[in-house]
This record gives C-alpha cells, structure tokens and sequence, in this order.
C-alpha cells in the first residue's frame, strides 16, 4: 500500500506544477465591467475556433488538470487515512 501512496503523490506533485505552469502562461482575457455591459460578440471567426488557439488548448488542459488534481486529492486523502 506504501509504494501505491508514494508513486500517486510523485504523480499528484508533478501534476500540482504542470497546473501551475500552466495557470502562469495564460493570457488575461478579462473584458471588465464594460464587457458585461457592452456584451461581446460571439460571431467573429476568432471566437468561433476559439478552442483551436494556444489559448483554448491552454484553457482546456488547465481545467482537465484541475479536475485531476481534484480527484488525487480525494484519492490521497483515503489513502492516508486507511492506514
């Protein structure tokens, strides 16, 4: 059970830096109050293949980790309490 915990937690720390590597690399594509107002338009080429971009390919890995990182937490939390 010991080297099942230890190669889960090898694989949820380098998952945790890839997460933040990740997280650092993002652009900010934050429009602000003015963007809730105005509203953006949603017909451009661009934003139709939005998740084509290293943007998008950026974003979805982002939360696939996020998600991972979620679901190993819980998994090393059972495990270290089973003892």
């Amino acid at each position: 059970m010991d080297i099942v915990r230890n190669i889960i937690t090898v694989i949820y720390v380098i998952n945790c830096l890839v997460l933040i590597v990740l997280c650092l690399m993002q652009s900010k594509d934050d429009e602000g109050a003015s963007g809730a107002i105005v509203g953006g338009s949603s017909s451009s080429f661009y934003e139709k293949n939005k998740g084509r971009t290293k943007e998008g390919k950026l974003k979805r890995w982002t939360i696939i980790l996020g998600i991972t990182f979620v679901v190993i937490t819980l998994v090393l939390g059972i495990l270290y309490m089973v003892k």
